[in-house]
């Protein structure tokens, strides 16, 4: 199993590596950091911007081979460079992977776990009221872009609301309670995470079950479940114990690549919320011509697909011990 491990991590390693790379070339050459600084009235001296540019490791004049040297060399001390704003882009990005985890821990553990329960009794329950209609409200769901939820989410709380402020529609927090975290704080921000958080379980919810039913299909009706129930097993437990834990198996790598890598794909969800988030870093360094901040979203992504690659191998190495290899 350690060496199947280690062999893995190696594989996916040189993934990253050159995900990152090619991340980073992309950037460099498709963006422009130049344009932030162009239009400004009054104008800045051309050698003022070329300088700040230079300071940025995001002068286009510069071959890329050599921004692409600068920045590698720096990574490999643990520093991502400037963004185009200035600043240090670690510190921006260790805020926002930290907004994004507090957004899509719960909700990506309960939108998971509740598809698969959903898919799995709808197996079960075939036909029957319970199987049609989460059938065609999942379809429904999956029908309507990300952000429709999101914002039907909105317009929904505001009615309930009707003049208070009891669900939060817009931001992290409250003002007053920035950087604080006792109870009233706490209650605060669950408040303001409660829609962004209800959108990604519903569309999670959705996507999962549809799966999980199809997989959980094709095992009622094998010999090792009928030869479980032969032996004196309850129908619950054989469809838990031996059906489920069968059927989960092709949908596990869905299930982690897909909650992992949502650290970078809500970015409607956090756009329409007001979360300033991994998914909106993306989106607004883009639309800044920030090459740095480009390429540590895929520097990130890249080691989330490895991270996601590991958990996938162990939890069906769990699952199945066929797979554990020496």
């Amino acid at each position: 199993m350690g060496r199947y491990l280690l062999r893995r991590s190696a594989n996916y390693l040189v993934l990253v590596l050159i995900a990152a790379s090619l991340t980073y070339f992309l950037a460099a050459l498709s963006l422009n950091p130049r344009a932030k600084f162009d239009g400004r009235n009054p104008p800045l001296p051309e050698s003022s911007i070329t300088l700040t540019l230079d300071d940025y490791n995001m002068n286009p004049d510069t071959p890329v081979l050599v921004r692409f040297g600068h920045w590698a060399n720096d990574l490999v001390h643990g520093d991502l460079g400037k963004n185009i704003d200035g600043d240090r882009v670690n510190e921006d990005f260790g805020r926002r992977v930290g907004v994004s985890t507090r957004l899509l821990l719960l909700s990506t553990i309960i939108g998971s776990a509740g598809g698969v329960a959903l898919g799995a009794i709808g197996a079960v329950r075939q036909y029957r009221f319970f199987d049609r209609f989460t059938t065609l409200a999942s379809f429904f769901i999956l029908a309507m872009p990300v952000f429709v939820v999101a914002v039907a989410l909105k317009i929904g709380a505001t009615a309930v609301n009707g003049g208070s402020q009891t669900i939060k529609v817009l931001g992290e927090y409250d003002a007053q309670y920035a950087g604080q975290w006792n109870f009233e704080a706490l209650i605060n921000r669950a408040q303001h995470m409660l829609l962004p958080a209800l959108t990604l379980i519903i569309m999670q919810v959705a996507l999962y079950s549809r799966y999980q039913r199809s997989t959980m299909l094709d095992v009622l009706g094998s010999d090792f479940l009928r030869t479980a129930r032969a032996k004196g097993l309850r129908r619950r437990k054989a469809l838990i114990k031996h059906g489920l834990r069968t059927a989960v198996l092709p949908v596990v790598p869905l299930l982690v690549y897909h909650i992992v890598l949502l650290f970078t794909g809500a970015t409607f969800t956090e756009k329409t919320f007001g979360w300033h988030g991994m998914g909106e870093l993306l989106v607004d360094s883009i639309h800044k011509q920030d090459v740095n901040s480009v390429a540590a979203v895929g520097l990130f992504t890249a080691v989330l697909v490895l991270i996601a690659g590991l958990l996938s191998d162990l939890v069906y190495a769990a699952l199945d011990p066929r797979v554990r290899v020496s």
